[in-house]
């Protein structure tokens, strides 16, 4: 399909009685960055080696840049890029060494050498791998999936076991390979990591899709709209903010008071309803509803649902 960098119809793959995936059907456009979240075996690692050829699904049709990955699969492998979930190198491989034993593997590799420098391991060209930090190796994965300039890059639970400073570092490299023309298909389990890079995101549970929207979409069907979190002293009525305009729920848990509702002067009628009751409070914030919340709804860490 032109446009199109995947196409998946009816997916499905089992393991003796365990479905893994089941039957699911999804798209993923040319020069997007797509991602894939859900809970512990909800099927994403599976669904991804099927993508990438690795793995044979029992039903269903794929096309990956308009390849069988079952039948073309030498001649997808040309054109893809992969940094698989758990990956290794020899201790004592340099980082050059394996730079070019991998674009070996390729009838027409890239110039590996400009990647030190794009993903800052010019530095450590002539570094083992076994001396590199947790963030660089992960670099050197990324520069292996792209030792032959793919047009699609394969990247499963990428920044898993990083510190923010590495996470955030990962999410720029991210964003410039979708920059440099390419596709990016992503697994993660951080929210915060596909609600700021994906341009639409596919919820999984159990092997089938409960949800695919943009972030911001899906994040807006949840309905949910703005919390107002506060502490209140002694005294604080929970039935005070009942009948203000906007309001739909109210938690308390202690003195810690959570209020969600709607409407942009949900936050100053609130406020000018505890101060017109005489209610003292303190350490006022408001959150908005983020990917997590969408997925903690949707999946059954969350006890299950559709939005």
């Amino acid at each position: 399909m032109k446009g199109m960098a995947i196409v998946a119809e009816g997916l499905r793959k089992t393991y003796g009685n365990l479905v893994a995936v089941d039957g699911i059907s999804f798209d993923v456009r040319e020069n997007e960055i797509f991602g894939v979240v859900g809970p512990n075996g909800a099927g994403k690692t599976t669904t991804i080696e099927c993508l990438e050829g690795l793995r044979s699904p029992d039903e269903g049709r794929l096309s990956i840049l308009g390849l069988d990955p079952r039948r073309e699969g030498r001649e997808l492998r040309e054109r893809i890029g992969v940094q698989l979930q758990s990956s290794a190198l020899p201790d004592d491989i340099k980082v050059r060494e394996a730079l070019g034993l991998f674009a070996s593997f390729y009838r027409k590799p890239a110039d590996w050498r400009p990647l030190l420098d794009a993903l800052g391991l010019a530095d450590k060209r002539d570094a083992p791998f076994a001396k590199l930090s947790g963030g660089q190796k992960q670099r050197l994965f990324i520069a292996l999936a792209l030792v032959n300039d793919p047009e699609l890059v394969f990247l499963d639970e990428l920044t898993t076991g990083l510190d923010p400073h590495a996470r955030r570092a990962m999410w720029d490299l991210v964003r410039s390979i979708r920059d440099r023309g390419k596709t990016v298909f992503l697994t993660t389990h951080y929210m915060e990591e596909a609600e700021a890079l994906c341009g639409r995101v596919l919820v999984i549970d159990r092997g089938r899709i409960v949800a695919l929207d943009t972030p911001d979409e899906l994040i807006r069907r949840l309905g949910e709209g703005t919390r107002i979190v506060f502490a209140a002293d002694e005294g604080y009525d929970p039935t005070l903010l009942g009948k203000v305009p906007g309001v739909v729920k109210i938690e308390q848990d202690g003195g810690r008071v959570v209020v969600t509702g709607t409407g942009d002067r949900l936050v100053v009628l609130v406020v000018n309803a505890l101060d017109a009751a005489g209610t003292r409070f303190r350490d006022l914030r408001t959150e908005r509803p983020d990917l997590e919340d969408v997925f903690l709804a949707l999946t059954q860490e969350g006890k299950g649902g559709r939005v």
